[in-house]
Order: C-alpha cells, then sequence, then structure tokens
C-alpha cells in the first residue's frame, strides 16, 4: 500500500510500504477513507518533535473494516469506524475511567513501528476498545463523512478544553488560538450553553468560521493588548472559562491573564516553549484552575457522535482544503505557511 513517511524536516515522502494484517487475535485492518494533518503534525515536519527517517505519520482517520482477527466480537468486515488519535484496550482501569490516553496496552498512529493514518489502510490494535462504529449510511455522504472525521481528534479535543474550563450554560468564554481545535473548542462550548463565547484570533477567515459555530466576540489583538480587549468585552473582570489550544507561553500567559478570578483554564494546546508561561502565584491569589492535557477522545465519541449525526454541530468547516494522498507534501507546505487551516486526505 502507499503512506505518508516523514523522513527529515520538511521533507514528507508518499511512498510504498507494506499492507498491513493482522498480528493479533484483537487486530483489525481498516482500508482509510478519510484522513487529515493535525496542527501536532506540524511539530515533527518543522523538526522541533524527533522523528526516524521513513517514520509514518498521521493520526486520525475513519474507514471500512477490511479484515478482523478471531477475538473481535464488536466489528466485522466492512463496518464503517472512527478512530481516536490514541489506541486502547478498553480494559484497563484507565480505560474503565475514560482517561484511554493513560492505557497502559495504548500507543499512538504514526509512533515507531505502527501504522499512521496519513496512508492507505492501518492495523489497529486492540479493535473493541479502540473504534467506535459508524452509521453504513454515512459512507455516501461526503460533508457528513468530514463532520465525523473531527471525532478522531479535534471535536474531542476541544470538547476536552470546554469540560476542562468548567463551561456551563450561561457563561462567559474565551478561546485562545484559532485553528481547528480553537474553533471546535468555540463549538464545544455553544453546545455546553455558554452565553457569549470570545475567540482570540487575527485571520479573518478563521473568525468568520468562528461566528459561525457560536462566536460572539472576536478580538484580533495579541499578548497585553488582547488582554485589555477581552477584559473590556467583560466589565473588567475576564471570562469564567478560557480555552487554551495553542501550547505557547504567550498563549498560556494570555490564557491566565484574561481569566476570571476563581475560572478556570482548560489546555490542550500541545506545549512548545511554554514552561515558564504560568505563574502559579497568579493563579493562586486568583483562584485561577487549570486542567486539561491530552484529549481521552475515545470516551466523547459516544456523546458527541448523535449530535453530529442530527445537525446539532458541524465541524466539517474546519476542514478547508482536500487533497488526495500524492497531495500530502503539499498539505503539510499549505498548513505551515497558513494557507490552509486544516487539511482533509481522501487516501
Amino acid at each position: 500500500m502507499r503512506a505518508t513517511t516523514i523522513h527529515a524536516p520538511f521533507e514528507m515522502r508518499v511512498e510504498d510500504v507494506p499492507d498491513p494484517v493482522i498480528q493479533d487475535p484483537t487486530d483489525v485492518v481498516v482500508r482509510v477513507l478519510r484522513a487529515c494533518i493535525c496542527g501536532s503534525d506540524l511539530w515533527a515536519y518543522r523538526g522541533e518533535s524527533a522523528r526516524q527517517p521513513g517514520q509514518r505519520i498521521g493520526h486520525e482517520f475513519l474507514g471500512v473494516v477490511e479484515a478482523a482477527g478471531p477475538d473481535v466480537s464488536g466489528f466485522r468486515t466492512g463496518d464503517l469506524v472512527v478512530a481516536p488519535f490514541v489506541w486502547s484496550d478498553g480494559t484497563c482501569e484507565y480505560c474503565a475511567e475514560g482517561l484511554q490516553t493513560s492505557c497502559p496496552s495504548g500507543g499512538f498512529w504514526g509512533s515507531v513501528g505502527s501504522d499512521g493514518g496519513q496512508g492507505e489502510a492501518v492495523r489497529v490494535p486492540f479493535a473493541d476498545g479502540t473504534l467506535v462504529k459508524l452509521p453504513a449510511e454515512a459512507a455516501s455522504d461526503d460533508h457528513l463523512l468530514t463532520a465525523l472525521l473531527a471525532l478522531s481528534d479535534v471535536m474531542g479535543t476541544g470538547h476536552h478544553a470546554a469540560l476542562g474550563a468548567g463551561v456551563r450554560a450561561g457563561s462567559t468564554v474565551a478561546v485562545v488560538g484559532d485553528g481547528a481545535v480553537g474553533l471546535c473548542g468555540v463549538l464545544a462550548a455553544k453546545r455546553l450553553g455558554a452565553e457569549r463565547i470570545i475567540a482570540l484570533g487575527r485571520h479573518t477567515a478563521r473568525t468568520d468560521i468562528a461566528r459561525t459555530f457560536g462566536a460572539t466576540d472576536v478580538v484580533a489583538e495579541r499578548g497585553e493588548a488582547a488582554e485589555a480587549a477581552v477584559r473590556e468585552l467583560t466589565g473588567g473582570h475576564g471570562a469564567h472559562a478560557v480555552i487554551e489550544a495553542v501550547g505557547t507561553e504567550q498563549s498560556m500567559r494570555t490564557a491566565v491573564a484574561i481569566a476570571r478570578d476563581g475560572g478556570s483554564i482548560g489546555y490542550v494546546g500541545v506545549p512548545h516553549g511554554s514552561g515558564t508561561g504560568l505563574d502559579l502565584s497568579v493563579m493562586f491569589d486568583r483562584n485561577i484552575a487549570l486542567r486539561g492535557g491530552v484529549a481521552p477522545v475515545r470516551a466523547y465519541i459516544p456523546e458527541l457522535l448523535p449530535d453530529i449525526l442530527d445537525g446539532t454541530i458541524d465541524p466539517a468547516p474546519v476542514f478547508d482544503l482536500a487533497v488526495g494522498l500524492d497531495g500530502v507534501p503539499d498539505g503539510y507546505k499549505a498548513m505551515d505557511e497558513r494557507t490552509a487551516l486544516k487539511v482533509l486526505v481522501t487516501p
């Protein structure tokens, strides 16, 4: 089969690789119908996260089961399924607690020795604990299939941030970051009943999507100017809930500064250069809570899936560029140059 591999910074290739096969009785092989490029993939692309030459990449995909091991009970050939960005056994204590990202038997797609989502097929370990079945009819609905792909990462991650931030009915929410996760955070906050949602972002195409998703206000400034703007919008108090979806020192400082005393920050931006962005004494004095981390999206898919199926939420607009498998290297370039928000891949 063909799959995307990374060989050096800015050097992505689509190459022939061995076809995935059932290795363990709990495996399935999924033929990929939709995959995508994640903003977090760009850290490897830019050389800021180490990868071995030839390593697979991509952690978001959905597709059709092509083969199933003898111990797989929940899936059969022909089932349409979506995969969260981490596989998990579904039987350990962490999985039972809804924290599948800490499963001792789990792992990330594209890690050394595993298949990546940006390819024609993927071997899925622990299929019964990992995959979620989708309605078969969704396979013939391009828009719905694209919206469902967001369940593999960005929609669940935005939801995780909203929960960590304590978004509730009637609350004021600020979202730091106008990438796909931040935009899905806006969508999640709206779904949870936020009355006012302030989106921080300077790219009009993205903030237009934020408004479509439920943002009531947009702040284009950064740093101290952004803090002042949010304070002005909130009568000097700040937001009850802040979603941090970037992961830099500046973004975390902004999140703390715009939080209301007694408020909460839900952080899901993959940290890079953010080691000194958090002043615990400030958070202590102002009673600001911090909660977040790697989103256990497998726990959220059953809750979010019905709302996508009935149209209550539609994250599909975060995908603003579609490429075939051969176009993946160009897709990385487009996202790196910020000419694309999130690239959809159709093998």
